[in-house]
């Protein structure tokens, strides 16, 4: 099942960093990495159309996508709000998870602009943790951020434990997935 969002969240910052344009044929998914492009078909009309994932949605157990309005109306499926669809996988970025692979959690403790500051916080946690690593990252703006990330954990409940009693060095800790 698909749905669309849109007027709520346009203008507001995606998960992959870039800011959400409803008119973009973008699309919303946990069961993709981010950054993936997949082509979506309502199975009630044969539309199809390539989206890119940009960020992570929808929350509802019985969804699987959500499509921006645009791609929405490309499909046909502003009106019912939802629709039965087949998600076909064209790409993924080199290093993400396979589809259909478990997914994995990470402790973030920062994302810096300046690589420097981000070694500085890796070096301070190294000295607890074993897994402490500087991640690059690139984002739609094509602007580079240095996340300093814990894990890979394989349950949200091993993630937390680490958020927890890293909590004490006084970082901002964030538990992500991928």
């Amino acid at each position: 099942m698909a749905s669309w969002y849109g007027p709520g969240f346009h203008g507001r910052k995606g998960a992959a960093g870039g800011v959400y344009d409803q008119e973009d044929l973008t699309a919303a998914s946990i069961a993709f990495p981010l950054g993936s492009r997949v082509m979506v078909t309502n199975l009630d009309n044969g539309h199809s159309v390539e989206v890119t994932i940009t960020d992570r949605g929808p929350f509802l157990k019985d969804r699987k996508i959500d499509l921006s309005h645009k791609a929405a109306r490309m499909i046909g499926m502003l009106d019912e709000g939802t629709a039965r669809v087949r998600i076909t996988l064209i790409s993924k970025p080199a290093g993400t998870r396979d589809v259909g692979a478990p997914l994995r959690y990470w402790v973030q403790v920062g994302s810096f602009s300046d690589e420097h500051n981000a070694e500085q916080v890796r070096d301070k946690l190294i000295a607890s943790y074993a897994d402490v690593r500087v991640v690059d990252v690139l984002d739609a703006e094509h602007r580079r951020y240095y996340r300093v990330r814990m894990g890979a954990f394989a349950t949200r409940s091993a993630a937390e434990a680490r958020a927890s009693d890293s909590a004490r060095f006084g970082f901002p800790v964030v538990i992500i997935t991928e």
